[in-house]
């Protein structure tokens, strides 16, 4: 079984060796003590979120802090190609529920995408407001699935954005209903970027359509089915990580 993760900040690991102690507090001490009930004996895993962890035994608790002895130091690489999906911005939480269940199922980036159809628009501090609740949902969803390496959260793009990321990437799909090639038969590279694009409630506008594709990218569908905004880039997420990284 897998052990539990906390996520320390960036550079907290750094220099860090077996035999030493480090400490667990603030936020993430405060959760591992008083919500996960930790105690002493029981063994941990802290994360910087970038490719630094180190797994030990706890070996102090106090009220909101525990003190870890670590045993075992490690990196974990960075995945290779990396998974990118590009998330058109959806009222509700349906957005939210989209980046949650994709980093569940191996993410590497996730891009809010401003789309035309998009009833939600991100500006000024509501927009600010949002994007900190995605960077929220990630770190949680990164503890909950066990991930050492949380996804990065990119800046909010507009279509002219993303069809710059499609030309630069390695291999780009637009999730479509009227597309005819099935994702699960696309072919993997083996580095780089792989980008799907995922719209909003009302589609893809034909414009923004034809402007991803002029860029390189190809229309693929999962199935038979029409999936929701917030399940079709999950869906994909797993179509691609059991071809290659669930194996």
């Amino acid at each position: 079984m897998t052990l539990p993760v906390h996520l320390v900040p960036a550079g907290a690991l750094d220099g860090r060796a077996v035999g030493d102690v480090v400490r667990l507090d603030g936020a993430e001490g405060r959760h591992a003590v008083a919500v996960r009930r930790t105690r002493a004996g029981e063994r941990l895993v802290l994360a910087d979120g970038h490719s630094r962890c180190v797994e030990g035994e706890v070996v102090q608790v106090g009220r909101d802090v525990l003190d870890l002895r670590v045993d075992a130091v490690r990196e974990d690489p960075q995945p290779s190609p990396r998974f990118v999906l590009v998330q058109a911005l959806a009222k509700g939480d349906r957005d939210d529920q989209a980046v949650e269940a994709a980093t569940e199922c191996g993410v590497d980036e996730v891009v809010p995408w401003q789309a035309a159809r998009s009833i939600v628009r991100w500006h000024g501090e509501r927009g600010e407001k949002a994007r900190r609740k995605w960077d929220a949902v990630l770190v949680a969803a990164t503890k909950q699935s066990r991930r050492t390496r949380r996804p990065v959260l990119a800046a909010t793009a507009s279509t002219g954005d993303i069809a710059a990321r499609v030309r630069t990437a390695t291999l780009a799909l637009v999730l479509h209903e009227d597309a005819t090639a099935p994702l699960a038969g696309v072919a993997l590279p083996d580095a780089g970027d792989v980008v799907v694009v995922v719209g909003p409630e009302g589609g893809i506008a034909p414009d923004e359509l034809a402007a991803l594709e002029e860029a390189g990218a190809r229309t693929v569908r999962l199935g038979p089915t029409v999936l929701r905004s917030s399940s079709a880039g999950p869906a994909a997420l797993a179509v691609l990580s059991a071809a290659q990284r669930w194996r």
